[in-house]
């Protein structure tokens, strides 16, 4: 399908339906938290007022905001270079089947070419996973750990 495909980066003006987005994400099966309207709000700030760690995207189709994507910047020393994590990745419905988060991670390779890129996913996503083997992602046999405070 040929169509007008951008990805722009994360401004004010998509802070609404940003928000809604991941609303929808956090509320699905493909994350294992909920989050919260604060955790969404402030995520989105650190997108738009230019934090060094955190990046965010928004997917247009045809001008129509098709998805979003926040990225973080770290270092790995496990690799030896720098990483980047998808850390939301979602796309609406209407858009899903037509290739747009592989050239959206074609997009990340391009602007961070020297970067291990990661993500985490749900094993019950099935359809996610199998979009991620093909580009190039591989299963990592890690227990992920968490200490909130």
């Amino acid at each position: 399908m040929n169509m007008d495909l951008k990805f722009r980066n994360m401004t004010n003006n998509d802070k609404q339906e940003v928000f809604s987005m991941m609303e929808a994400f956090y509320s699905s099966d493909a994350v294992y938290t909920n989050g919260s309207s604060d955790i969404f709000k402030s995520d989105i700030e650190y997108c738009i007022n230019d934090n060094p760690y955190l990046k965010g995207f928004v997917f247009e189709v045809e001008n129509n905001i098709a998805g979003y994507s926040m990225i973080s910047r770290s270092f790995s020393t496990e690799f030896g270079k720098p990483c980047i994590w998808f850390e939301d990745l979602y796309l609406k419905q209407k858009y899903r089947g037509l290739g747009i988060v592989p050239k959206f991670i074609d997009y990340v390779k391009k602007h961070y070419p020297d970067s291990v890129l990661r993500l985490e996913v749900e094993d019950e996503n099935t359809h996610a996973v199998h979009v991620y083997q093909k580009s190039g992602f591989q299963t990592l046999p890690y227990v992920e750990m968490i200490k909130l405070r």
